[in-house]
C-alpha cells in the first residue's frame, strides 16, 4: 500500500486499477482508492450509508484519464478506522469534518465532490458551510440531508441512544459471522434486485472482514453506524444551507429513485439551490440504478 504522501508527488498513471492509500486522522486513518493521474487534483467521491469506496469501482475507471478520482471510506466504513469506544457517529456532520480534513491535508483550494445518498448529503452541507471552497457538487439520488420534523426527531432520540449503548457492548467475536456466499446473499437480498450479484461482490471487497475466530466473515463497518439516529437537520436549517450554495450543481435522480417521507421537499430544496448556485442541472435517469442501500445487517 502506498503512503498518501507519495500519491501527491506526481506521476501520470492512467491504469484502470486504483491505488490504495491512507490519510492520517486523529482517530487513525481514512482509507481511499485513487484512480488516474496523481499530478492533478481528483474528484472526491463519497459513498452512501454503510457502504464504502467500492461504490465507485465501476464508474471511476470510465472517467480516467480525463479526471482523477479519490474515493474514500467514510469513518467506520470499509477499511477506515472506527471511532473509539464511547464516541457516537453523527453521519452528516462527520463527513463534513472528514472532507475538510482531506482538503486541508492535500492543500486543495477548491474541491469537486461526487456523492451518492449520504455522500451527496455531505457534499450539500460542505457546499453550504464552505461556499467559497467548492467548485462542483454532483449528487446522485439525494439533494440534502434527510429532513426530519422536530417532533419525529424528539420521539426517536431515546431509542437511538439506547441502541448505541447496546451496540457498544458487542465485541468483535460476538458479531454475526457467515461464510462468503452467505454474506453475498445477504447483500444481494437487501438490494432487492437493483444491484447485480457481481456488484455486491465488488462492494464486499471492502465491506467484509475475516471473523476473529477465523471461521467465516463479518461486516467490516462499525455496527454503531446502524444507530446513528441523532443529529438530523430541520427544514429551516437545510434551506438556509441551500441558500448559501454558490458552486456548479448537478443533481441526478433515479426514476422513481429513493423514497422519502416528504418527497416534495426534494424539488423545493433544488429550487432554493438554483436561486444562488452558479449553475444547477437536474437530469432524471431511468431505469432506477442504486449504488448502495445501507439495508443489509
Amino acid at each position: 500500500m502506498s503512503q498518501c504522501e507519495e500519491s501527491t508527488s506526481g506521476g501520470s498513471n492512467t491504469s484502470s486499477e486504483p491505488e490504495e492509500l491512507q490519510i492520517p486522522v486523529p482517530n487513525g486513518h481514512i482509507s481511499g482508492l485513487w484512480w488516474g493521474p496523481k499530478n492533478q487534483q481528483p474528484v472526491l467521491a463519497l459513498h452512501g450509508w454503510q457502504d464504502n469506496a467500492g461504490t465507485w469501482d465501476r464508474l471511476a475507471p470510465l472517467l480516467v484519464p480525463e479526471v482523477s478520482v479519490l474515493a474514500i471510506d467514510l469513518p467506520g466504513h470499509g477499511l477506515s478506522s472506527h471511532y473509539p469506544p464511547g464516541q457516537m457517529y453523527y453521519l452528516f456532520w462527520d463527513g463534513v469534518y472528514v472532507v475538510r480534513r482531506i482538503v486541508s491535508y492535500f492543500k486543495w483550494k477548491k474541491v469537486t465532490i461526487l456523492g451518492h445518498s449520504l455522500g451527496g448529503a455531505i457534499g450539500f452541507l460542505y457546499a453550504g458551510v464552505f461556499p467559497n471552497d467548492i467548485d462542483k457538487l454532483i449528487s446522485i439520488d439525494i439533494v440534502s440531508p434527510t429532513i426530519m420534523e422536530p417532533s419525529v426527531q424528539a420521539s426517536r432520540c431515546g431509542d437511538s441512544i439506547d441502541r448505541i449503548l447496546k451496540y457498544e457492548k458487542l465485541t468483535a467475536d460476538s458479531l454475526p459471522c457467515y461464510d462468503y456466499e452467505e454474506m453475498i446473499n445477504i447483500v444481494e437480498d437487501a438490494y432487492k434486485g437493483s444491484v447485480t450479484r457481481e456488484s455486491c461482490k465488488i462492494l464486499m471487497k471492502r465491506g467484509m472482514a475475516p471473523s476473529p475466530g477465523g471461521s467465516g466473515y463479518h461486516f467490516a463497518r462499525d455496527v454503531r453506524l446502524k444507530a446513528a439516529g441523532v443529529g438530523f437537520i430541520s427544514l429551516d436549517l437545510v434551506t438556509e444551507f441551500a441558500d448559501r450554495i454558490r458552486c456548479n450543481v448537478l443533481n441526478i435522480k433515479g426514476k422513481p429513485g429513493m423514497s422519502f417521507e416528504k418527497p416534495h421537499y426534494y424539488q423545493m430544496i433544488l429550487d432554493r439551490i438554483r436561486n444562488n448556485a452558479h449553475a444547477c442541472e437536474l437530469p432524471i435517469y431511468s431505469p432506477q440504478v442504486k449504488l448502495d442501500s445501507g439495508l443489509y445487517e
